[in-house]
């Protein structure tokens, strides 16, 4: 039996969630002149209904007064769909909200209040950003979404039947296809991520937003391309290398993600050096964000991180790191290891940031071998940018890049030797 507090709560929990949906459809459709079905205090009457219906339910011990008000409210949504259609409104949207609504406030009063609550603010959400997510499915193509089929299948498919084991001796060791391929749907994950995040939001929001987001997909590119425009556009310079350095940015986290996500214990001595570099580049991503501001647009065209060709290349490029620092590290010792990071830094520094996590997890790669390898990577990776943007840019673009790339390489790189030497 219900306490009687907690039935009023989970009741107001179920006209809350029918509230905030209802405000949201009287705002997107609402106002002077318009009519719609429900509004916020109709949709609070629906969430509410479904938690009587539950309720009455439960008394009489039997599903029949919960159907039966489904039924009767799905009448009413039905009803109320053709009459909007005859007057031209097609669409189904507010009549399937007020089926999630009913359903939200029965939960609710069947005890998953934090379930209830999140499918309410989730629905919400998803109506309110309709713009969004209409212009990200015009701007979709073909390769899109079989880019996205791809990535389940490798997701889906191809990894549970790949063995969780290696067959050969050292330095080979290292190669266990589960692992390899585990991390390729890792990267390409992220990587998809960031694109759709710039489909939804369109790279002609903002030079820096277009940095940010291309930070995701690939910084490499973001420096680039704003790099080669500067050129075109000089006067710009001091966005595109607001854009570059946000980009620049990112990567820093985007490692300390890597990292935590494969090893924990590891991101324990790699955070810091890296976390000092990437605040050293916000720090200076604010400065040239306020000194200057811009209302261009920072149209960068991105193809699709993710095909199959491409996975397979960065599994091939993966496995390879691996092999090279496994090795360096058998016959060079630390030398060797640094070495190597230095090296593949130079290429890709996922690469070298997930084999060091692997190597370090299973014991291969002592742990503070491994966070200094993975911080000479990406200040490797950082001065190759670097040196493209400089070669590549224009005279007014190379001062600030080059305040950036040495305040990033100095704290990173002296953070890490100091740290070093109290492990």
């Amino acid at each position: 039996m219900v306490e009687n507090a907690d039935l009023f709560l989970r009741l107001g929990v179920a006209l809350a969630i029918g509230f905030l949906i209802g405000l949201q459809r009287e705002y997107a459709h609402g106002g002077p002149g318009r009519e719609i079905i429900a509004g916020e205090r109709t949709f609070a009457l629906f969430g509410l209904a479904g938690g009587l219906a539950a309720m009455i339910a439960d008394q009489l011990d039997s599903p029949i007064a919960f159907v039966g008000m489904i039924f009767l409210l799905g009448a009413y949504s039905t009803v109320a769909y053709f009459i909007d259609a005859r007057k031209g409104q097609v669409g189904l949207t507010t009549e399937v909200a007020i089926v999630v609504t009913i359903s939200a406030g029965a939960m609710a009063y069947w005890g998953y209040l934090t379930l209830a609550i999140a499918i309410g603010i989730v629905t919400t959400v998803l109506l309110s950003i309709k713009l969004e997510t209409d212009r990200f499915a015009r701007n979709l193509t073909k390769e899109d979404i079989f880019a996205a089929l791809q990535l389940a299948v490798i997701s889906a498919i191809i990894l549970p039947v790949l063995p969780n084991q290696s067959f050969l001796p050292p330095p080979f060791d290292v190669l266990n296809p589960f692992k390899i391929w585990l991390m390729v749907v890792f990267i390409s994950g992220i990587s998809f991520l960031g694109y759709v995040a710039i489909k939804v939001v369109g790279p002609e929001q903002g030079i820096g937003i277009t940095g940010f987001l291309g930070g995701l997909v690939s910084s490499t590119a973001v420096t680039l391309s704003f790099s080669e425009r500067s050129n075109r556009e000089p006067d710009l310079s001091r966005p595109f290398a607001l854009a570059i350095t946000v980009a620049w940015t990112v990567m820093f986290a985007r490692v300390l993600i890597e990292v935590g996500v494969i090893y924990q214990p590891l991101l324990k001595l790699v955070w810091i050096p890296i976390a000092a570099s990437g605040l050293i580049g916000l720090i200076y991503c604010l400065y040239l964000f306020f000194s200057q501001r811009t209302a261009e647009k920072g149209d960068i065209e991105f193809s699709n991180p993710f095909d199959l060709g491409t996975a397979i290349k960065f599994g091939l490029l993966y496995a390879l790191v691996l092999l090279v620092s496994r090795a360096a590290q058998m016959y060079l010792g630390d030398t060797g290891l640094y070495l190597s990071s230095v090296i593949s830094g130079i290429a890709d520094v996922d690469a070298i940031t997930l084999s060091m996590a692997e190597l370090s997890k299973t014991g291969v790669v002592a742990l503070p071998k491994a966070a200094l390898a993975i911080v000479l990577a990406t200040m490797s990776n950082t001065a190759v940018k670097g040196g493209i943007a400089l070669a590549m840019g224009s005279v007014a673009l190379r001062k600030p890049i080059l305040f950036a790339i040495l305040m990033m390489l100095v704290v990173g790189i002296g953070t890490a030797l100091l740290f070093q030497v109290y492990i």
